[in-house]
């Protein structure tokens, strides 16, 4: 595509200009005015429309295509929850109206979703409490970092450290950095559990919380999990489940019911609203009975009259987290979704997930190593290090497959894995599009091994061709001149 600046043409208009009936105003001090010519591109309205229009067809979206992006669960969601989240009484309420003065009374519509979907929310996870406020997967975790270490204040307990295992998401260790702690790093062992025997070693009376995964970033459930969450509890630390993955878990098993006193949940991954872009993401955090003090302000309640408040009255509490309560058009969408699927619904959903993955994962075994070949739960992590030995890296098959019209799976995470390939199909893809996408990877095992140049020229096909990826992010040439 040509920019616009290439299509301009001397004397084209999109409009004109009405006849100025104004006075001149006076014209600005020299200090504010550009001291050189500044060029914009003469265009037709036409012109215009069409290159957006053009610009926004490039865009990659799975309204469109599969998207196998491990870890981040971009699935398909219904475009009910977007007309639920549109209707007037909802998208045109303000923000801070029920903090003005008899606002509450105009936003109890609002308010009840917020209370059931909390409800709702806690019921899935074997928590007692939920703040829908955070605003993203990392926020929840921060706020639950938060509350763990508001717990340990109040008990007078002097903790330094949160355990994460290697497996985990790399924005844990980030969250109990922020909130204070020093991190211990536990190893995956050779049967792609934490390491059991160095989780002993390091558990201590100093440990705060062991954020946990789960299933891991491998794919895979850890079946010594309540044993791991009784001996974190024996010296008074708290479990801390990473709720990104929890669509594996749906229906089927209960974090609280395994030991875990925190829950954050991606409400952008698991329950149907879209996710990428940067946002709008929403990280319901759910706790425990011992930590329901410490929510963030204020919480949503309801009156005996069955009405429902804002309750500011929490002196036990961290505070504010978020200017408002949370990113409320994804919680909307969320609770539309919760409230249609139902129990078996969302059951069947975890189901289908773990399904699909497993699907891939058989079929494409005998073509890239597995390092841990046993059952997975909702993705599957693969290693190209076979094809690595002609040449071929993960970058390479990611881009071949833009080439053949797929977004690429995540790749080169989690880290413990070479040359990782992590695939996510998600309950949302039939048997016949995984079908021409595992014939695709295995067209690529293939070409591999027989022309593995014509896979590390990819892409071919695109507006873009191959990169010099490490030029284009030390010298970015961001602005175009005549």
């Amino acid at each position: 595509m040509k920019l616009l600046f290439e299509q301009h043409k001397d004397g084209r208009r999109g409009f004109t200009y009405a006849k100025v009936d104004v006075p001149k105003a006076e014209p600005l001090a020299a200090k504010y005015c550009r001291k050189s010519e500044t060029y914009l591109p003469s265009l037709s309205e036409l012109d215009v429309v069409r290159h957006y229009t053009n610009l926004s067809r490039l865009n990659y979206s799975v309204d469109t295509n599969f998207y196998p992006l491990g870890s981040c669960t971009m699935k398909y969601n219904p475009k009910f929850t977007e007309r639920i989240a549109n209707l007037d009484g909802f998208s045109q309420l303000h923000p801070l109206l029920p903090q003005l003065l008899g606002g509450g009374m105009l936003a109890q519509g609002s308010l009840e979703v917020l209370y059931e979907a909390e409800k709702m929310l806690a019921e899935i996870t074997g928590m007692v409490a939920f703040t829908m406020q955070p605003l993203a997967g990392a926020h929840g975790e921060l706020t639950g970092a938060m509350l763990i270490a508001a717990y340990h204040k109040d008990k007078g307990a002097r903790r330094k450290y949160v355990i994460v295992p290697d497996s985990s998401h790399g924005t844990n260790p980030a969250s109990a950095a922020i909130a204070g702690y020093e991190v211990i790093v536990i190893p995956t062992g050779p049967d792609g559990y934490m390491d059991l025997g160095e989780y002993k070693k390091r558990l201590n009376k100093e440990v705060a919380a062991v954020m946990l995964t789960c299933p891991d970033t491998l794919g895979i459930f850890n079946p010594h999990i309540k044993e791991i969450s009784d001996m974190a509890h024996e010296v008074g630390a708290l479990m801390y489940y990473d709720g990104a993955n929890l669509n594996a878990m749906l229906g089927k098993c209960r974090p609280g019911d395994i030991g875990f006193d925190v829950v954050h949940i991606n409400l952008h991954k698991t329950f149907a609203t879209p996710h990428g872009g940067g946002g709008p993401g929403a990280g319901p955090v759910g706790v425990g009975e011992r930590l329901v003090d410490f929510l963030p302000l204020p919480r949503v309640i309801r009156r005996n009259d069955g009405t429902y408040a804002l309750d500011y009255h929490r002196h036990k509490s961290i505070g504010y987290i978020a200017p408002f309560y949370g990113n409320f058009g994804v919680i909307l969408k969320a609770y539309a979704y919760m409230l249609i699927l139902g129990k078996e619904g969302l059951t069947q959903a975890a189901e289908a997930a773990v399904l699909n993955a497993n699907y891939c994962r058989a079929r494409l075994k005998d073509y890239y190593e597995l390092p841990f070949d046993k059952p997975c739960m909702h993705e599957c992590v693969f290693s190209a290090s076979k094809q690595a030995k002609n040449g071929v890296h993960a970058l390479d098959i990611a881009k071949y497959l833009i080439d053949k019209g797929y977004h690429p799976p995540t790749i080169y995470f989690p880290l413990i894995v070479k040359e990782a390939l992590m695939i996510e199909p998600t309950e949302t893809e039939s048997k016949e599009t995984l079908d021409v996408f595992i014939d695709t990877m295995i067209e690529i095992a293939r070409l591999a091994q027989d022309d593995p140049a014509s896979v590390s020229a990819a892409p071919t096909r695109m507006p873009i061709k191959r990169l010099d990826e490490v030029k284009a992010a030390r010298e970015p040439d961001l602005r175009w001149k005549p």
